[in-house]
């Protein structure tokens, strides 16, 4: 039978993984999975493979509940019947794991920021679903593109970073996430990380401004 060989790669990964970390960390493994999982957060944030949360906030298993999509997206509450995965992953962390607080966490050089800033002139076909994720910025994505004086980076940083302050208007749409943060039960944060620094900085939720937090 001939059949595909696993990676090597992710083998020797997973190998190390038993020996180091699992090794260490195992009764908190075998605790996770008697008693399930208890985390306090929710990070929302994009599925680019230089940016896991994980290993930004330096968190072990159970503490971090993580949800990744293209350029870090929260769509509005539309309960219409259709497919819906990162609302549905909001609405487990929010009503089942009871989350303290909801971080969504953009990042520099984000490919579908890119995409949102460069849209195809080509009519979207109906296997495009990135075109039609990316439309969630459809409005903000004009602003900036018709902004003058602005550099092609320039453009790009800003679009990321009001991405998370319309991701975390969208959160609000969700009554369970409105009715919650409105009784001081549910935090809402706003964060980007910058890939070639390593810097994060952490919206301010009065005034929608990124500052470097003091560490």
């Amino acid at each position: 039978m001939n059949m595909t060989h696993f990676p090597d790669r992710l083998l020797n990964g997973y190998k190390n993984f038993m020996s180091g970390r699992y090794s260490a960390e195992r009764d908190r493994y075998r605790s996770l999975a008697a008693e399930g999982q208890k985390p306090k957060f929710m990070i929302i944030a994009c599925c680019d493979s230089r940016a896991a949360p994980e290993t930004v906030f330096d968190c072990g298993p159970g503490e971090l509940f993580v949800v990744r999509n293209v350029a870090n997206l929260v769509p509005p509450y539309e309960p219409d019947g259709s497919y819906h995965s990162t609302s549905a992953a909001l609405e487990f962390a929010v009503q089942s794991l009871k989350v303290s607080d909801i971080v969504v966490m953009g990042h520099g050089r984000c490919g579908g920021i890119q995409a949102a800033l460069s849209p195809s002139t080509e009519p979207l076909s109906p296997g495009d679903f990135i075109g039609k994720w990316m439309g969630l910025l459809d409005g903000a994505a004009k602003q900036i593109r018709d902004a003058g004086l602005l550099t092609d980076g320039e453009r790009q940083r800003a679009l990321e970073r009001v991405s998370v302050r319309n991701s975390l208007q969208n959160l609000r749409s969700f009554p369970c996430v409105n009715i919650l943060e409105k009784k001081g039960r549910l935090n809402l944060h706003g964060a980007w990380f910058d890939i070639s620094s390593g810097e994060l900085w952490v919206m301010n939720a009065e005034s929608g401004d990124f500052t470097r937090p003091d560490l």
